[in-house]
């Protein structure tokens, strides 16, 4: 049977805090693995959720990279996409709305595409907030509320 998550829900797992451990710069080192290189990072959400980050990019093209947020369906190994934050390598088309676009992209988990059968995270929109992987792997950390502790360390102790 499929998972299914209310928008709502889908809000509150994105609003989560998510505490990045000290050293997930070094576990997020992309590692070759046929063609592309990718990297993979478990974190705990302040509520107990099981996330896991999900990055990709293509060793032949830069503008190909997935950066991604999923969230462990409680009591099943199954992982539930809630964000994608997408390079400009491919049209993405809507297939609700019938509309297409190429153009780098943020896909996100929408309850209406899981009611039609379609994947979570089909829905995308166009964006500018990201250019290149980095900003992609900054913007996610912004959108999906994960933490960095030496930044909150350098943040509270600058201000003295």
């Amino acid at each position: 049977m499929a998972v299914r998550f209310s928008d709502r829900e889908i809000a509150e797992l994105m609003k989560e805090r998510k505490p990045l451990p000290d050293d997930w710069r070094k576990r997020l080192a992309l590692r070759s693995k046929r063609g592309h290189r990718e990297a993979n990072l478990d974190v705990i959400g302040d509520a107990g959720n099981e996330f896991k980050l999900i990055l990709r990019q293509s060793e032949l093209n830069v503008l190909d990279f997935s950066v991604g947020l999923s969230v462990r369906v409680p009591g099943t190994s199954r992982l539930f996409r809630l964000r994608r934050h997408n390079g400009k390598s491919h049209e993405h088309k809507n297939q609700i709305e019938g509309q297409s676009f190429y153009d780098f992209h943020i896909h996100m988990a929408t309850e209406r595409y899981q009611e039609l059968g379609m994947d979570e995270d089909a829905y995308a929109l166009p964006t500018d907030r990201y250019s290149d992987y980095d900003g992609a792997v900054r913007t996610l950390i912004t959108d999906a509320h994960l933490v960095d502790p030496s930044a909150m360390y350098h943040t509270l102790f600058d201000e003295v």
